[in-house]
């Protein structure tokens, strides 16, 4: 009883990660296709993309796991199974989505930029559902979460700065950067500081009605960083 219980338990975490990983994919390609400007690791990759080919999907597994090869050096520990999977599958749904013919640039500036902002909610989001199914943080976020452990800073504080050493790098080499690339530098460590916690408690309480319905105790991860 209780094998098959923790095999539910396994299969729902596994399924909320990759739902999360799936609408952060959907976020992220909704800010490009905004045209306003991408947030920052996005001009990186298509930094890379413009100068040496490939497809930005796959600049974002390259890149994922050079800062994955990173985040395991300052934590000194294995990552996580679901690290290495979100490396290979963020990269592959972002090509997926780009190709959609249905998801195309608004024709307006007020469309582009409801395209811009519903993208980085919808982005932050699928990062704090993923983060919150307990399989390993991909790349980015572990080094955020390396990064948080050691210093002691804010989420936010983190992200934004990360954010905005990447979008240097990136800029140099050739991705692009306008307007919405500034809102989503600014805004994405503030979106994520409420997103992860929240997505956290949500999935608890999920775990907790559907498996522990008798426990009143409700632990948050990173709840104290927010």
């Amino acid at each position: 009883m209780k094998r098959n219980k923790d095999v539910v338990k396994n299969l729902l975490r596994w399924i909320i990660f990759f739902v999360g990983l799936l609408i952060m994919s959907l976020g992220i390609v909704l800010t490009i296709k905004a045209d306003l400007g991408v947030s920052s690791w996005d001009v990186l990759h298509i930094g890379l993309y413009y100068q040496f080919g490939l497809t930005i999907g796959s600049w974002t597994i390259i890149m994922g796991g050079l800062v994955l090869l990173g985040a395991t050096i300052l934590m000194k520990k294995r990552p996580q199974l679901g690290a290495f999977i979100n490396m290979l599958t963020i990269g592959i749904f972002i090509d997926m989505f780009l190709f959609l013919p249905f998801l195309q640039t608004p024709k307006s500036f007020f469309g582009q930029l409801i395209m811009l902002v519903v993208g980085v909610v919808i982005l932050g989001y699928g990062m704090g559902l993923y983060i919150s199914a307990k399989c390993g943080a991909g790349p980015r976020d572990s080094l955020m979460i390396a990064l948080v452990d050691k210093t002691g800073k804010s989420i936010s504080s983190i992200r934004g700065t990360l954010e905005i050493i990447v979008l240097a790098v990136g800029w140099l080499l050739g991705g692009p950067v306008f307007i919405g690339t500034i809102v989503t530098t600014l805004s994405l460590g503030y979106i994520a500081g409420i997103m992860i916690p929240f997505c956290e408690r949500t999935t608890n309480h999920l775990f907790l009605k559907l498996f522990e319905p008798n426990n009143t105790v409700h632990e948050t991860y990173l709840d104290k960083r927010a």
